[in-house]
């Protein structure tokens, strides 16, 4: 991919109405509010990337200045393919899909997986508290536990009540997890130990490690912060929702996929 940074455009063409770091624009000359060209972190996206660039590689261009190295970037595709569908056992994809058989436009649809898809256990909310605790703690299992053990600041969402990362409901590490962890060690140094040591986290914090945990910890490494994190995993698991909306709008809610609960007799 070229980089085309050090092409600057004539002073007389740009008009610095808007600030940012992130874009500039050159307008058409006949029209100022359409551009003629466009700059992402330097590169022209239409000129050079569009065609060239990966989409793994334009979503971190618009978080960062400069591109990581190719297994980093490998890392975070294989992470995209993971998150991409939660399937719909998922409470947020499950929200898009009741959107959807009521009617609901698609952009309500995805409105109403973001907003189940946004807390503390299995949400983008989860992945910002694991990112906090391994900034604040690294791969120390018993700090983990303490950190946990902290008083909460008062904010928007309810109170943590498990380590962030870990399944409250499991038992056993499932497949999916090991699976992930396998295909992003190139991430770096803490999701390579996190897949050598993922039992023995399991036994010193008693729940499994979760997807969600596998993610905060691939964008740890990848440097990205807590914040950066938590919007990233909004953002990568709407397709799935958008796609389930979809179906569902179609079959309608006479086939909606419910699964069977086993009740055992008190």
């Amino acid at each position: 991919m070229r980089d085309t940074r050090e092409l600057e455009a004539p002073a007389a063409a740009v008009r610095d109405l808007v600030h940012t770091r992130i874009w500039r624009e050159e307008a058409q000359p006949d029209n100022p509010f359409a551009a003629r060209t466009a700059f992402c972190r330097g590169y022209d996206v239409f000129g050079t990337l569009a065609g060239n660039a990966r989409w793994i590689e334009m979503l971190v261009l618009l978080l960062r200045d400069e591109l990581p190295g190719d297994a980093a970037l490998d890392a975070l595709e294989a992470l995209a393919v993971a998150l991409a569908n939660p399937g719909p056992r998922d409470p947020s994809v499950h929200a898009a899909m009741c959107g959807a058989v009521g009617g609901s436009a698609a952009a309500a649809a995805l409105i109403a997986a973001l907003s189940v898809g946004a807390g503390r256990i299995g949400g983008a909310r989860e992945v910002h508290d694991a990112m906090t605790m391994w900034r604040d703690c690294g791969g120390d299992f018993a700090a983990w536990l303490a950190w946990c053990e902290r008083e909460q600041p008062v904010d928007t969402w309810p109170a943590r009540e498990h380590v962030p990362g870990c399944d409250p409901h499991g038992v056993a590490t499932p497949l999916p997890v090991m699976q992930l962890l396998g295909a992003v060690r190139s991430a770096g140094a803490r999701t390579r130990w996190l897949a050598e040591n993922v039992e023995a986290a399991r036994a010193a914090i008693g729940r499994p490690l979760a997807l969600m945990g596998v993610a905060a910890c691939v964008f740890t490494d990848l440097g990205f912060t807590p914040a950066e994190g938590e919007m990233l995993t909004l953002l990568l698991r709407l397709p799935g929702a958008a796609a389930h909306a979809l179906e569902q709008g179609e079959t309608g809610f006479k086939r909606f996929p419910f699964y069977s609960v086993e009740l055992e007799a008190a």
